[in-house]
This record gives structure tokens, sequence and C-alpha cells, in this order.
């Protein structure tokens, strides 16, 4: 398939573009050798930005684009090769929109085998999961509530608990072994329960509440309540003093350790911790749920087994369309969401249900989405992974020629807006460059990891015109970079290509961001206070 740099019609519009400069005897305009003052400028701006001293020893890579005709008006390094944390969602994201479609919707289905008896069942009742990262305990308890409506009471063989939709590969490739017990490296089921609505799949909130004295230990609650997960409750409740509790998952268990201490009188205080093979938790909120509705399994449950072809349909429940699922995927770059749409476009496309079939394929669009796939790495969806390498050139390659996709629009809208404190509209961005011209105008996706940093996405000039762009900081010391690329974005925002003021030659101000932990999404942080 030959790779394009940008759409047909893109394509079209610089042709145009080009045959009217030809033909036209209007005044001298700047060329590649002799840019325009204004554009100079910005190039100053952005320089002096990159000047700061918290880039020193470290490898800064910057393009902007015009974003309908691709042409370059800044760039430093656009073609070095750089980690480029959660900004890789931009690849999934947008190829998931392209190969799946903005329909698409995972389904988890209960079946039965074996006959019936009045209400008993003399088979075995196999839960089916299609890979949705937004199932909650109120969809597995509707479930079982059509289960029992359906006039079933009895299950004389097992709870079959069916997620060979993908492989059994849990954790993404090159993840560190320390980030296992957080939230944003939960493991990856085809089967698997969310504890709320920011849909993080294959975790459980953790929340300890003072005891009524000082000794006491606190007391610990599961949301969702289940018997899955087992709680060590080593903490303590003093009389004063600062809450500071810790909840860690012991690796290859589902025991969480509780440590540390809580006030008395003082507010609960919650995490939200990874289990240990999220097929057995939905299996167990499942049958939890069934009991509750009068529905009694004899037998045991049993994990991983594939549902056999001639199965009784008995309930099923479709999730959100894809394009719905892109809200809180991108707003708050969620990682689970990232690896699931890399193993449904394995499944779907090359009927392998694994990391390597969906890369395979993501790869393959970026390629023909305009992409330079000889010059990029990608080794898992979501960006965790520090061997993914893709140069800034070509995150703004992909950005323009995405603009024409017929999907365009909902994935745009998806993209965190920068200074917008709705959460579910700036998302990572919505503390950052509040009160500038960038505010509630850039929407791009942002990336962490310990010494790594990015930004890529579009914002609008003073002039009107939009513009896309990436920033992608690597190797740096400091605890944080993302100030400096809050300054090239409200730089952008503020640019004329007609001249005057605005296209200024010192770095513009940035507002303070909240403090996080390095390398963490501000969107990471749970409960979010960023």
């Amino acid at each position: 398939m030959q790779r394009r740099r940008y759409p047909r019609a893109l394509a079209l519009v610089a042709l145009a573009t080009a045959l009217a400069t030809a033909t036209t005897s209007a005044a001298p305009t700047a060329t590649a050798e002799s840019p325009a003052p204004a554009e100079t400028r910005l190039s100053a701006t952005i320089d002096a930005i990159l000047a700061d001293a918290r880039l020193d020893g470290a490898q800064a890579g910057v393009v902007v684009a015009d974003a309908t005709t691709g042409d370059t008006i800044y760039q430093r390094n656009g073609d070095r090769r750089l980690i480029p944390a959660s900004n890789t969602k931009l690849l999934t994201s947008a190829a998931a929109m392209e190969l799946l479609g903005a329909g698409h919707r995972f389904t988890t289905d209960v079946l039965h085998t074996g006959a019936r008896r009045g209400t008993v069942l003399t088979g075995d009742l196999h839960l089916r999961g299609g890979g949705d990262p937004t199932m909650l305990a109120t969809d597995y308890d509707a479930l079982a509530a059509r289960v029992a409506a359906a006039g079933i009471r009895v299950v004389g063989g097992n709870l079959v608990a069916d997620d060979t939709r993908y492989d059994a590969t849990r954790l993404g490739p090159d993840w560190t072994w320390d980030d296992e017990p957080y939230y944003y490296a939960a493991q990856v089921s085809a089967l698997t329960v969310a504890p709320d609505t920011d849909y993080d799949a294959g975790t459980v909130i953790v929340t300890a509440t003072p005891g009524a004295g000082a000794g006491e230990r606190p007391q610990i609650s599961l949301t969702p309540p289940n018997g899955y997960v087992r709680i060590d409750n080593r903490a303590t409740t003093v009389a004063t003093g600062t809450t500071n509790v810790s909840f860690e998952r012991e690796h290859g268990t589902n025991t969480v350790v509780v440590t540390g201490q809580v006030a008395v009188g003082a507010a609960p205080t919650s995490d939200w911790v990874t289990v240990w093979e999220p097929t057995g938790y939905a299996a167990d909120l499942f049958r939890t749920a069934l009991r509750r509705h009068g529905v009694q399994v004899l037998g045991r449950t049993v994990l991983g087994r594939a549902t056999p072809a001639g199965a009784t349909s008995v309930a099923r429940h479709d999730s959100m369309p894809l394009a719905d699922l892109m809200v809180p995927f991108l707003k708050l770059s969620n990682n689970g969401h990232a690896e699931v749409l890399t193993k449904e476009i394995g499944r779907v496309l090359a009927g392998s249900g694994t990391w390597s079939a969906g890369l395979a394929k993501i790869n393959g669009y970026v390629a023909d989405a305009g992409m330079d796939a000889g010059t990029l790495r990608q080794r898992d969806g979501s960006g965790l992974s520090r061997r993914n390498l893709v140069p800034p050139a070509e995150f703004v390659d992909l950005l323009v020629a995405v603009r024409a996709e017929p999907w365009f629009d909902a994935w745009y809208a998806a993209l965190p807006v920068a200074g917008n404190a709705e959460r579910f509209v700036g998302g990572t961005l919505r503390s950052r460059m509040r009160g500038t011209p960038a505010a509630d105008n850039v929407r791009a996706k942002t990336g962490s990891l310990t010494g790594v940093s990015g930004l890529s996405g579009y914002v609008t000039d003073a002039d009107g015109r939009r513009l896309v762009f990436s920033v992608v900081l690597n190797n740096y010391l400091a605890s944080s970079v993302k100030s400096l690329e809050d300054q090239i974005a409200i730089a952008l925002a503020s640019y004329t290509a007609t001249g005057g003021t605005a296209a200024r030659t010192a770095p513009p101000a940035a507002p303070e961001i909240p403090r996080t932990p390095e390398g963490i999404e501000c969107s990471w942080l749970k409960p979010i206070t960023c």
C-alpha cells in the first residue's frame, strides 16, 4: 500500500496554492531560505523556550505546521526518534476509529450448555467477555437479573468465565515491574470490571475510614464490594496528625496490605489498586449477582475456557460505541483502553487478540495515513513502554492527515482542552494554560513518564489559522518540564503571521501547574486533585 503524506484533498489544496503562486504577480513572499519576519520571531520565541536550563543535556523535538497545507512553520529535531509516552495514544486511537469504526461496540454475554428442565440447567453457564473495559458491577448485576428472568434458578454445572477473545498475556511488553500494583498498569483481559465511570478496568477502589478512637484499626471497604480481593489491615487510627495510608497489592495475589495511619475524624482516604487476574474478578462479581437474584450455581468457577459454538444465548450487554469511549480514553489518558483497543484491532482484523497482531495493523494504518512507519517503533497501545520511539514530525503528519477522516470531529472532541476545568472536557490539560490565549483553544494529547514529556495536538493562532504541533522532551533531570510545553502552546496561540506584537520573541509566561509525582499524568492521580 502506497504511503501518503497527507490526504488527497490536502494535496489538491497544496497544488492549487502552488499554481496560484506561480501565476500571480503579487509581492514577493518569504521562502524556506527567507522566512517571514513574524515566522522568524516565532522561531526565536520557541528557541528561547527550549534554551531553558531544565533541558540542558536533554533531547527536545518540536515541529509546528499549518494544519491545512501541512507546511512546516517551525522544526527542531523533528526527525529524531524520541520516547513519546502517552502521545502514543494518538496512533492507537486514530487506528481504532478507522479500523474498528466509530460505532464499534464490545459485547459481554451469558450463554448456557446442556438441557433445561424447568428451572434447572443441567449444563454450564458461560460468561463470555468481549473486551469491554467499561463493564461495571451494575452491568454484571443486570446480566444476572436477566438470567433469573429467563427462569433459571439452579445451574447444575460450572460457571465458566470465557476470556478467550484475547490471549492470556496480561501485562504489556516492556512494562516495569514496579508499576504493576498501580491502576494505570492494570492487567488486560477480555473479561474484566471497572470500579467506576472513569472505567479503569481491572482495578478496585480501596477506602480506609478512621476508627472511632485512637489505636483502633481503620475500617476498610472495597468498591465494588467483592470476595475476590483480601485485605491485610495493618493501619492504625491515631488521635491527631496527618493521614498517611498506603495500599499495596502483594505480587501474584489479591491481598492488599494497608499500612500507615488515619487521624480520628479525618475524611476517608482511597486508592485504586489493580487486581491479579481480572477474569476471576469479573466471575466473582457475576456469581455473587446470580446468588442475589436467586440463581444458584452448584459447580465451581472455571476461568479461561472457550464457550462451545452451539451454546444458547441467555443475556447480552453492549458497550457504548467507540466514538463515546474516546472521551474517557483520551481525556483521562486511560492506558487500559489503549491496550484493549490494540488487542481488539488484532482480533477483528487478524483473528488474533494479541499485542503483536494489533500493533501490526496499527502500524499499517498510520503508514497509510501519512506517517513514515519505517522511522518509528510502537510496542504497546498506551505509551507505558520506553521502547516506543516516534519522531515529532511523524505525529504532525498524522495530525494533519486525520483531519480529512469522517470520524475526525468525534476524535478531535475527545482530546483534552487546555485550561477547561470540566474534568471530561479539559482532561489532562484542565489545570494548564488557564487565563492565556491557549485556554479553551489548545486540544492536545499529553504524555508523561519519568524523564519523558510530550504534548501534541492542535491550536488556533491569533489569525484564526489552525496549526498542528508536537513537542516531545526526553532525558531531562528536572521534576517537570510541562511549563515549557505550555509556553510553546501559548506562543502558538498568540502567533500572527501578519506581524505585530503577538509573534513575540520573549517566552510567554505560563501559569503554575499543580505538582504531580514525576512521570505521572495529572489524571492518573486518584482521587483527582489536579
